[in-house]
């Protein structure tokens, strides 16, 4: 069970904001650092927020040194990641592919997550039980692939998952009691998924808070023995 007491947050968007709320009501005695691109407002004194340039590898390398200044980090959540912008719209078939969205996506969706786990995954805690999750997706799935299409989004999430795998095997190695894992949380009600709404149920359009909530209670259940694999906001495993 999640004890943490010092937590990193990569990402300030809908769903990052979400996870910060909802541990500082389930760890109140937590210190929470939250790095995003652009500045979030909080008035809780256990919530600081900092820049981060993802662009930066020495930016993603300070972000890592002030979480961990005072003591080791329990539990790293990385909530960043990208579906569409003004310039990029997923693939509905091969002749809409081009290099710069596969660049684009890959580097926000698999690069960035990787060179996190670079700097973040060395300082986790191992005196208990800690945790590193980054946000991945149900679309990354091989096995689960049925409609085709968004080629670069659901490659660059499996990419992210074998990252996540081959991670979770070396810090086994010094670290046994760590989980490193991937973790989908639905259909979220965020910039992310606006255009996209419109096919899903209501009842499956979940709020950040939800997800938020239900994807800490999945966390909240996992083992060491779980290592390296990806699980959904309802605590299924997601398939290679």
């Amino acid at each position: 069970m999640l004890k943490p007491e010092n937590i990193a947050i990569i990402g300030g968007g809908a769903i990052g904001t979400a996870f910060s709320k909802e541990l500082i009501i389930k760890y109140p005695d937590s210190k929470i650092n939250i790095f995003s691109r652009k500045p979030v407002n909080s008035s809780i004194n256990s919530i600081s927020h900092h820049l981060i340039d993802y662009d930066d590898i020495s930016s993603i390398h300070s972000a890592a040194e002030l979480a961990s200044s005072e003591r080791s980090l329990d539990l790293v959540l990385v909530a960043t990641g990208i579906l569409h912008d003004e310039h990029l719209r997923p693939e509905k078939s091969l002749r809409d592919l081009s290099s710069q969205n596969f660049e684009t996506v890959f580097k926000v969706n698999t690069i960035v997550p990787a060179l996190i786990a670079k700097y973040f995954l060395p300082i986790l805690s191992r005196n208990t039980g800690s945790v590193f999750a980054a946000l991945s997706a149900r679309v990354g799935s091989i096995s689960d692939n049925q409609l085709g299409g968004w080629y670069a989004y659901r490659a660059s999430k499996s990419a992210l998952n074998m990252i996540i795998k081959s991670a979770s095997i070396e810090v086994a190695r010094k670290n046994p009691e760590a989980i490193v894992v991937g973790l989908h949380p639905g259909t979220v009600d965020s910039n992310l998924s606006k255009p996209f709404q419109h096919s899903v149920d209501a009842n499956k359009l979940f709020t950040p808070e939800y997800a938020a909530q239900k994807m800490l209670l999945v966390l909240d259940c996992l083992t060491p023995s779980q290592t390296g694999k990806c699980f959904a906001w309802d605590g299924s495993e997601i398939l290679p």
